[in-house]
């Protein structure tokens, strides 16, 4: 059987039910997926997936590139990931995605290592990467900018703790628009 990336015929029909993050597919309902519903889907099924393993998963992005749209799944774990461990979450969530087709486009996916400038993107990753390097970005300015690099020291209650030129100053975590490991050279 192909599937509708293979196929070049797209369909809207589901036999998919998550109503964890209030999203349900019924079998032959015509629904539009966004790319917010599409990522919230493939996160639910990766993190079932994992759930039995020490990997993790980091992050699921849904993006327009110029070759075409990509789902990329990055994933991690206390050793380090491997690319085994990638061809198997890779395989299980590609026939997942097959069955499902809640993707009405054609898309690349990708399943990946993080990488050494991994995003901080649960509150855990705060305390868990203190002590490293890292850059954070604001939605709007604090401190007289929205770009910072210095040391991670953590979280004091819902504000991120950074040392940066010197001094240790407060970051709101409502007010951090990105945040990832930097490299230290």
């Amino acid at each position: 059987m192909m599937s509708c990336r293979e196929s070049g015929v797209f369909t809207h029909s589901f036999d998919v039910w998550n109503e964890k993050r209030g999203i349900i597919f019924v079998k032959g309902a015509v629904k539009p997926v966004g790319r917010v519903d599409i990522v919230a889907l493939v996160t639910d099924w990766v993190e079932e997936i994992v759930q039995d393993s020490d990997i993790e998963l980091v992050d699921v992005e849904y993006v327009k590139e110029h070759t075409g749209w990509i789902l990329r799944v990055f994933l991690d774990k206390p050793a380090g990931i491997d690319l085994q461990d990638c061809q198997s979450v890779s395989s299980i969530l590609d026939a997942k995605l097959d069955e499902a087709d809640p993707i009405s486009v054609a898309y690349s996916l990708e399943v990946s290592s993080p990488g050494l400038e991994r995003p901080l993107r649960k509150v855990a990753d705060y305390e868990r990467f203190a002590g490293r390097l890292v850059q954070i970005r604001t939605y709007s300015g604090i401190y007289g900018r929205k770009r910072f690099e210095g040391t991670l020291k953590g979280l004091r209650g819902e504000n991120v703790l950074l040392k940066w030129e010197g001094e240790t100053i407060e970051i709101p975590l409502e007010l951090v628009s990105k945040a990832n490991l930097a490299l230290e050279l």
